[in-house]
Protein backbone atom coordinates (compact mmCIF):
# COMPACT_ATOMS: atom_id res chain seq x y z
CA UNK A 1 0.00 0.00 0.00
CA UNK A 2 1.50 3.04 -0.98
CA UNK A 3 1.70 5.72 1.93
CA UNK A 4 -0.57 9.11 1.65
CA UNK A 5 1.34 12.06 1.14
CA UNK A 6 0.60 15.67 2.44
CA UNK A 7 -0.55 17.38 -0.88
CA UNK A 8 0.68 20.89 -1.67
CA UNK A 9 2.74 21.40 1.23
CA UNK A 10 -0.36 21.34 3.85
CA UNK A 11 -0.32 19.33 7.09
CA UNK A 12 -2.92 20.89 8.61
CA UNK A 13 -6.33 22.33 7.42
CA UNK A 14 -8.60 23.82 9.47
CA UNK A 15 -12.47 23.68 8.35
CA UNK A 16 -14.85 26.58 8.24
CA UNK A 17 -17.63 25.57 9.19
CA UNK A 18 -19.64 24.90 12.87
CA UNK A 19 -22.10 22.78 11.15
CA UNK A 20 -21.69 18.70 12.29
CA UNK A 21 -23.18 17.61 8.70
CA UNK A 22 -20.70 19.22 6.57
CA UNK A 23 -17.82 18.42 9.21
CA UNK A 24 -19.03 14.53 8.40
CA UNK A 25 -18.85 14.53 5.24
CA UNK A 26 -15.78 16.91 4.57
CA UNK A 27 -14.05 15.06 7.11
CA UNK A 28 -14.92 11.43 5.89
CA UNK A 29 -14.03 12.61 2.21
CA UNK A 30 -10.55 14.24 3.19
CA UNK A 31 -9.64 11.23 5.64
CA UNK A 32 -7.19 9.41 2.75
CA UNK A 33 -5.17 12.41 2.37
CA UNK A 34 -2.27 12.89 5.19
CA UNK A 35 -3.71 15.83 6.57
CA UNK A 36 -4.78 16.85 9.96
CA UNK A 37 -7.96 18.19 9.87
CA UNK A 38 -9.77 20.34 12.56
CA UNK A 39 -12.93 22.03 13.21
CA UNK A 40 -13.05 25.87 13.79
CA UNK A 41 -15.03 25.53 16.73
CA UNK A 42 -11.84 23.90 18.17
CA UNK A 43 -9.91 27.07 17.83
CA UNK A 44 -13.00 28.88 19.30
CA UNK A 45 -13.61 30.87 15.74
CA UNK A 46 -17.31 31.88 15.11
CA UNK A 47 -19.38 31.20 12.08
CA UNK A 48 -17.88 34.47 9.40
CA UNK A 49 -20.55 36.59 7.97
CA UNK A 50 -22.19 35.50 4.83
CA UNK A 51 -23.62 38.61 3.02
CA UNK A 52 -22.70 37.90 -0.33
CA UNK A 53 -25.41 36.69 -3.20
CA UNK A 54 -23.19 34.11 -4.80
CA UNK A 55 -21.78 30.99 -3.09
CA UNK A 56 -18.28 31.69 -4.48
CA UNK A 57 -18.26 35.08 -2.52
CA UNK A 58 -19.46 33.10 0.27
CA UNK A 59 -16.86 30.45 0.58
CA UNK A 60 -14.00 32.73 0.40
CA UNK A 61 -14.95 34.75 2.92
CA UNK A 62 -15.79 31.86 5.07
CA UNK A 63 -12.05 30.58 3.92
CA UNK A 64 -10.62 33.61 4.91
CA UNK A 65 -11.90 33.89 7.98
CA UNK A 66 -10.76 30.92 9.54
CA UNK A 67 -7.37 31.31 7.72
CA UNK A 68 -6.88 34.39 9.60
CA UNK A 69 -8.19 33.63 13.13
CA UNK A 70 -6.03 30.58 13.06
CA UNK A 71 -3.10 31.44 11.19
CA UNK A 72 -3.50 27.87 9.34
CA UNK A 73 -4.55 27.22 5.57
CA UNK A 74 -8.25 26.80 5.75
CA UNK A 75 -11.30 25.07 4.16
CA UNK A 76 -14.86 26.54 3.46
CA UNK A 77 -17.93 24.99 1.80
CA UNK A 78 -20.67 27.09 0.62
CA UNK A 79 -23.65 25.47 -0.56
CA UNK A 80 -27.38 25.25 -0.75
CA UNK A 81 -30.80 24.21 -3.31
CA UNK A 82 -31.78 26.21 -5.83
CA UNK A 83 -35.49 25.68 -7.05
CA UNK A 84 -36.17 26.34 -9.93
CA UNK A 85 -39.60 27.12 -9.58
CA UNK A 86 -38.68 29.89 -6.85
CA UNK A 87 -36.08 31.67 -9.85
CA UNK A 88 -33.21 29.75 -7.52
CA UNK A 89 -34.00 30.61 -4.38
CA UNK A 90 -33.31 29.61 -0.92
CA UNK A 91 -29.90 29.14 -2.90
CA UNK A 92 -27.17 31.16 -0.65
CA UNK A 93 -30.13 31.82 1.98
CA UNK A 94 -30.46 27.79 2.26
CA UNK A 95 -29.12 27.82 5.55
CA UNK A 96 -31.43 30.65 7.52
CA UNK A 97 -34.27 30.04 4.96
CA UNK A 98 -36.71 30.11 7.55
CA UNK A 99 -34.80 32.65 10.23
CA UNK A 100 -32.43 31.69 12.84
CA UNK A 101 -34.00 28.86 15.02
CA UNK A 102 -32.48 28.77 18.63
CA UNK A 103 -33.43 25.23 19.06
CA UNK A 104 -30.76 24.03 17.56
CA UNK A 105 -29.84 23.12 13.53
CA UNK A 106 -32.44 20.15 13.57
CA UNK A 107 -35.12 22.58 14.60
CA UNK A 108 -33.33 25.39 11.92
CA UNK A 109 -33.44 22.45 9.24
CA UNK A 110 -36.89 21.45 9.80
CA UNK A 111 -38.11 24.92 9.84
CA UNK A 112 -36.71 25.22 6.15
CA UNK A 113 -37.96 22.35 4.66
CA UNK A 114 -41.26 23.34 5.71
CA UNK A 115 -40.80 27.03 4.19
CA UNK A 116 -39.56 25.40 1.58
CA UNK A 117 -43.01 23.11 1.08
CA UNK A 118 -45.33 25.71 1.73
CA UNK A 119 -43.26 28.18 -1.02
CA UNK A 120 -43.93 25.26 -3.41
CA UNK A 121 -47.46 24.30 -2.49
CA UNK A 122 -49.48 23.86 -5.73
CA UNK A 123 -46.36 23.69 -7.95
CA UNK A 124 -46.00 21.07 -10.79
CA UNK A 125 -42.08 21.95 -11.69
CA UNK A 126 -40.29 20.10 -8.30
CA UNK A 127 -36.90 20.34 -9.81
CA UNK A 128 -33.83 21.45 -8.25
CA UNK A 129 -30.59 20.97 -7.66
CA UNK A 130 -27.74 21.32 -5.05
CA UNK A 131 -24.48 23.59 -5.57
CA UNK A 132 -21.33 23.42 -4.00
CA UNK A 133 -18.63 25.72 -3.91
CA UNK A 134 -15.76 24.86 -1.72
CA UNK A 135 -12.35 27.42 -1.20
CA UNK A 136 -9.20 26.52 -0.03
CA UNK A 137 -6.68 29.07 0.91
CA UNK A 138 -3.63 28.53 2.29
CA UNK A 139 -3.44 31.79 3.89
CA UNK A 140 -5.35 34.42 4.49
CA UNK A 141 -4.39 36.74 2.03
CA UNK A 142 -4.20 34.16 -1.05
CA UNK A 143 -4.14 35.48 -4.03
CA UNK A 144 -4.65 31.96 -5.98
CA UNK A 145 -7.68 30.27 -3.56
CA UNK A 146 -8.13 26.97 -4.73
CA UNK A 147 -11.84 26.95 -5.89
CA UNK A 148 -14.14 23.56 -7.09
CA UNK A 149 -17.90 23.39 -7.76
CA UNK A 150 -20.26 20.99 -8.58
CA UNK A 151 -23.97 20.40 -8.68
CA UNK A 152 -26.32 17.07 -7.86
CA UNK A 153 -29.37 17.77 -9.84
CA UNK A 154 -33.22 16.03 -8.39
CA UNK A 155 -36.06 17.62 -7.20
CA UNK A 156 -38.27 18.28 -4.49
CA UNK A 157 -40.53 16.02 -2.92
CA UNK A 158 -43.63 17.12 -0.88
CA UNK A 159 -43.44 15.21 2.29
CA UNK A 160 -39.75 14.50 3.98
CA UNK A 161 -38.37 10.50 3.98
CA UNK A 162 -35.69 9.29 5.60
CA UNK A 163 -33.33 9.60 8.38
CA UNK A 164 -30.03 10.10 7.55
CA UNK A 165 -28.76 13.55 5.65
CA UNK A 166 -28.79 16.55 6.77
CA UNK A 167 -30.35 20.38 5.60
CA UNK A 168 -32.81 19.22 2.57
CA UNK A 169 -31.92 16.13 2.42
CA UNK A 170 -35.34 14.36 3.74
CA UNK A 171 -36.74 16.70 0.49
CA UNK A 172 -34.42 15.90 -2.45
CA UNK A 173 -35.35 12.59 -4.56
CA UNK A 174 -32.69 11.75 -7.04
CA UNK A 175 -34.57 9.91 -9.18
CA UNK A 176 -32.89 7.80 -10.64
CA UNK A 177 -31.86 6.03 -7.43
CA UNK A 178 -35.41 6.60 -6.57
CA UNK A 179 -33.69 7.56 -3.17
CA UNK A 180 -33.58 10.83 -1.37
CA UNK A 181 -30.43 12.29 0.36
CA UNK A 182 -31.63 11.31 3.42
CA UNK A 183 -32.10 7.77 2.35
CA UNK A 184 -28.64 7.16 1.12
CA UNK A 185 -26.26 5.76 2.87
CA UNK A 186 -23.05 8.38 3.79
CA UNK A 187 -20.44 6.49 1.67
CA UNK A 188 -22.77 6.69 -1.18
CA UNK A 189 -23.95 10.06 -0.90
CA UNK A 190 -20.67 11.45 -0.78
CA UNK A 191 -19.55 9.50 -3.98
CA UNK A 192 -22.26 11.27 -5.89
CA UNK A 193 -23.39 14.31 -3.82
CA UNK A 194 -22.86 18.33 -4.81
CA UNK A 195 -20.23 18.23 -1.64
CA UNK A 196 -18.57 15.09 -2.44
CA UNK A 197 -17.98 15.70 -6.57
CA UNK A 198 -16.67 19.18 -5.26
CA UNK A 199 -13.93 17.69 -2.63
CA UNK A 200 -12.87 15.16 -5.45
CA UNK A 201 -12.60 18.13 -7.60
CA UNK A 202 -10.11 19.80 -5.15
CA UNK A 203 -8.58 17.11 -3.61
CA UNK A 204 -7.28 16.32 -7.40
CA UNK A 205 -5.68 19.27 -7.78
CA UNK A 206 -4.31 19.25 -4.24
CA UNK A 207 -2.41 15.79 -5.76
CA UNK A 208 -1.46 17.55 -9.04
CA UNK A 209 0.05 20.83 -7.00
CA UNK A 210 1.74 17.70 -4.95
CA UNK A 211 3.36 16.38 -7.80
CA UNK A 212 4.10 19.30 -9.87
Amino acid sequence: MNKPVTPAGISRLVIASNNPGKLREIGAILAPLAIDVVPQDAFGVAEAEEPHCTFVENALAKARHASRATGLPALADDSGVCVHALGGEPGVHSARYAGDAAAGRDDQDRHNNDKLLHALAGAADRRAHYCCVIVLVRHAEDPQPLIAEAEWHGEILQAPRGQGGFGYDPLFLIPEFGKTGAELAPDEKNRISHRGKALALLVARLRALQAA
